[in-house]
């Protein structure tokens, strides 16, 4: 019998067997099995694929291990701070700035099971869903599908009420915890900003009273920042070849992003679990509109992710080179500036106003400095 969330659950316990064959047998098999499980052979990690019968067994058996290997092979540092914050057993709906494609909510799982508590059900945009391997995986992984925006008005208003719906259901009757960004797409620019209309999708689901609506998702923003960011070459050149022209992206590019992101050197990485989203905080914003109430609330999660947000000594680089000072020059030594200055000469090989492009670049690492003096 065809159920309401059917459409866009993850798998539950009793999919997991025909999933885990799929993938067991798919072609891509033999180089995930060698990234993942470097001492086994492919057979025993097929074997192990197929001994597993729930979804924990996957995460704890796979899923976890995938991280570790992320952090072993490419960062240099993992920490994550504010866990005492979070009650086992109580859901909370972890609102994200969103640098990576894919790790900002991995890794999250990770430190999450580290510090004794569950993972949480994670959102998985459409137009990530690129062929049956990837969905085995994601869906496995207690992952749910997002639409992007697009289409009709009254076809994007129908799925973002599905998707509100969707998550009150899984946080108020399944118990469950749920991972968001705080907007469609990553922060390309280095402004990490939450979209209002995301905080207008959560309160769809119970419009007649905007602070319940809120109060019981137990917001908890989060602050997730790297040393280097793996797609920041990627992520400049596409904010300069959509400076005029909208840009669309080429087949694969996607999954050039994931892999780059998983692959390429991160230095160190830091989550931190914000200051929840209490009820009398949302108080305060009861006389508002309802759109002033969506922007409010936005606002504050911005400013509890900007005052968590880790700075690096990149960053310090970033804002002194872009601004012509010396300002933060306390920051960072000589050897950090210098490779950092190797790393933004990699943009003279393209063909572009590489003086613009490097602009660009600068700004990704100097924007969350220039947000956190907002402050």
């Amino acid at each position: 019998m065809k159920e309401e969330f059917d459409d866009i659950r993850p798998y539950r316990d009793e999919e997991i067997p025909a999933a885990m064959s799929r993938i067991a047998d798919s072609p891509a098999m033999p180089l995930l099995a060698s990234y993942v499980c470097p001492d086994q052979s492919l057979d025993d990690v097929k074997n192990l694929l197929r001994s597993f019968k729930t979804v924990k067994e996957f995460q704890y058996g796979i899923m976890h291990k995938v991280n570790e290997q992320i952090i072993h092979n490419s960062i240099k540092a993992f920490t994550f701070e504010g866990a005492e914050k979070l009650q086992k057993g109580t859901p909370y709906l972890f609102v994200s700035n969103h640098r990576d494609i894919m790790l900002d909510a991995s890794l999250l799982q990770n430190a999450l099971v580290d510090a004794g508590l569950e993972t949480t059900q994670i959102t998985f945009g459409a137009n990530l869903m690129m062929n049956p391997l990837v969905v085995d995986i994601g869906k496995s992984n207690r992952m749910f599908r997002v639409e992007r925006p697009g289409g009709g008005i009254k076809d994007f208003y129908k799925s973002s009420l599905h998707l509100s719906s969707y998550i009150r259901h899984v946080i108020n009757e399944e118990r469950e915890s749920v991972w968001i960004a705080q907007r469609n797409g990553r922060t390309k620019d280095g402004n990490d900003q939450t979209d209002q209309g995301i905080i207008k999708m959560f309160c769809m689901s119970k419009s007649e009273n905007k602070i319940d609506a809120l109060s019981e998702l137990n917001i908890a923003p989060v602050a997730v920042s790297y040393e280097w960011e793996s797609c920041d070459i990627l992520k400049a050149l596409e904010l300069y070849a959509s400076q005029n022209v909208k840009y669309i992206k080429k087949p694969g590019e996607d999954l050039n992003s994931i892999l780059t992101g998983i692959l390429k050197p991160k230095g160190r990485v830091h989550f931190q679990i914000c200051e929840l989203i209490t009820e009398g905080d949302l108080i305060e914003f009861n006389n508002c509109t309802n759109n002033e109430y969506h922007k409010r609330v936005a606002q504050l999660i911005d400013k509890r992710i900007l005052s968590a947000y880790k700075l690096w000594p990149n960053n310090y680089i970033a804002h002194d080179l872009l601004y012509g000072q010396r300002r933060f020059s306390n920051k960072y030594s000589r050897e950090e500036k210098e490779a950092f200055m190797t790393r933004l000469a990699k943009l003279e090989r393209f063909d572009s106003d590489v003086d613009a492009l490097k602009d660009i670049f600068l700004g990704i690492y100097a924007n969350p400095v220039t947000n956190k003096l907002k402050l």
